[in-house]
């Protein structure tokens, strides 16, 4: 019931950072044909939010009852949806839309660290993994969700989540188990203030360089800015004895190894969404619900590989083989449609394949990843960990969208459409081999002084000696509310179980 119930939260979120896209024009006509630069904000305005606040208030669900930060962050969730329902001008919609980015960065870390503090050690990847699927399924089917719920009215895409939130907050009230926080000290205020500002900018500075230009003074400025606090964040970080981020969690091979992924494979999904969406809508000249049904049969893949293959071949190949390859696959998928689309629409022979190899590639990629992060984490930073991936993750997002722009450039007629498409493809599939590789270079270990066959023969042993290479501590014993210092090899054997 917990996996269920905090599933339902993060569907939300994820949902919302793309179901927006497709009832832009409509929003436009409601409120007096707004320009596009304007109406942008109605999705920057809650990116931008989402991923500056994610560390912060992962730190803080840390130090108070995991319960209740998951609970205030659906209830806020859910309250700014009504309001952006009930909006009557575009800045009241921008200003409950940061409202609601707000409930989205407090239920996404308190939500996966209700999971780590409830599953026993043996379940907890898989769980994860189940987790972060639906997460990954809800952002690819938005579209297509949206396309449906504007036929009605732009209003319908956050009158959607009322009824899912209040379910979600009636049942976590009832059923969801106390998860106290831990004695940890207040997080450092400045390190809070520097990488929230950091991360704001940063992503203010992706998402708007295209129209304000790569090269004019504002992007440089704004991007130059952010660096420099990010830069200094990293200082204090690294010096301050009570940091925001552990920075022993940065010295856990797997964590590490998962962050690095989690940038470069979000880079790509985010490319290859927005270009899906693109491309039919302004070059084929389908409409949001035809564009968005066109979409369907890529997130269908995400939720059958992993949940029926990934943790199979996690189990008797490892995390990292399995990030490699799926990587791969959707890296296929994307030159599949480098080499098949043409201007003519021919969705089964031109998009089809490419769209279930993508697919694909992310149910085995993306829950295998965060799952590895996750199972590494020590209990005092379930939340605060799982948030800074997460944070990597919308940032790798913004990061793709603001490459597909710039690499499509404006090009003027057909011919040179469709040649900037086909390099923005070959562009998204080499971050996604680029993650796959990293994946694979730094979460394919094996345990010291064993054979492959004696690993094979005795996963328990082996995972643990393999946690004390790669972190350089002792395993920790398994307890009800703690992870044990356990391989994601090891703990994927439990996906069965669920």
């Amino acid at each position: 019931m917990v996996l269920v119930i905090v599933c339902a939260g993060v569907v939300l979120a994820s949902l919302d950072l793309f179901i927006v896209n497709v009832a832009l024009p409509q929003m436009s006509r409601s409120f007096g044909s707004t320009g596009l630069g304007d109406l942008s904000w109605v999705l920057n305005g809650y990116a931008i939010v989402y991923a500056s606040l994610l560390v912060l208030f992962g730190r803080l669900a840390d130090r108070y009852p995991r319960e209740r930060g998951f609970l205030v962050g659906v209830a806020v969730f859910v309250a700014a949806s009504a309001a952006c329902a009930a909006a009557t001008s575009l800045p009241m919609l921008i200003a409950f839309r940061v409202l609601q980015a707000a409930g989205a960065a407090l239920l996404t870390p308190t939500s996966l660290g209700l999971i780590l503090a409830t599953f026993p050690a043996e379940r907890r990847h898989s769980a994860v993994r189940t987790w972060t699927a639906a997460g990954g399924f809800a952002a690819a089917l938005g579209p297509a969700v949206g396309g449906i719920l504007v036929a009605a009215s732009w209003r319908w895409v956050f009158l959607v989540n009322v009824p899912i939130g209040v379910a979600a907050l009636v049942a976590g009230w009832r059923l969801l188990p106390d998860v106290p926080g831990h004695p940890i000290p207040w997080p450092d205020g400045w390190s809070a203030l520097l990488i929230t500002a950091g991360v704001g900018g940063l992503t203010l500075g992706l998402v708007e360089g295209g129209t304000w230009g790569w090269g004019s003074t504002r992007t440089v400025a704004v991007l130059g800015g952010a660096l420099v606090l990010l830069t200094l964040f990293a200082l204090r970080t690294a010096r301050h004895h009570n940091p925001l981020i552990d920075r022993a969690l940065f010295r856990v091979r797997p964590f590490t190894g998962a962050s690095a992924v989690a940038v470069l494979f979000s880079i790509a999904f985010g490319a290859m969404l927005l270009s899906r969406v693109l491309w039919a809508q302004d070059v084929w000249h389908w409409s949001a619900l035809t564009t968005g049904f066109s979409i369907v049969p890529g997130p269908i893949m995400v939720p059958l590989f992993s949940f029926l293959v990934a943790g199979r071949l996690i189990a008797r190949f490892g995390a990292g083989v399995v990030i490699a390859a799926g990587s791969t696959i959707f890296a296929a998928g994307m030159a599949w449609m480098a080499l098949a689309v043409g201007l003519k629409p021919d969705y089964v022979g031109d998009v089809l394949g490419g769209l279930i190899l993508t697919g694909i590639g992310v149910g085995l990629t993306l829950p295998t990843m965060m799952a590895t992060a996750a199972a590494s984490l020590p209990p005092t930073s379930f939340a605060t960990g799982s948030a800074v991936v997460n944070m990597l993750r919308q940032v790798g997002l913004a990061i793709g969208v603001a490459v597909l722009i710039a690499v499509l450039g404006s090009p003027q007629s057909p011919a040179q459409v469709l040649t900037a498409y086909q390099r923005g493809w070959w562009v998204t599939a080499a971050f996604a081999l680029a993650g796959g590789v990293v994946g694979f270079l730094t979460l394919v270990r094996r345990p010291r002084g064993t054979t492959a066959a004696e690993t094979q023969a005795t996963p328990e042993t082996s995972a643990a000696q393999e946690t004390q290479a790669a972190s350089g501590t002792q395993a920790a014993p398994e307890t009800p509310t703690g992870p044990s210092a356990r391989a994601p090899e090891l703990l994927a054997a439990g996906t069965e179980n669920v």
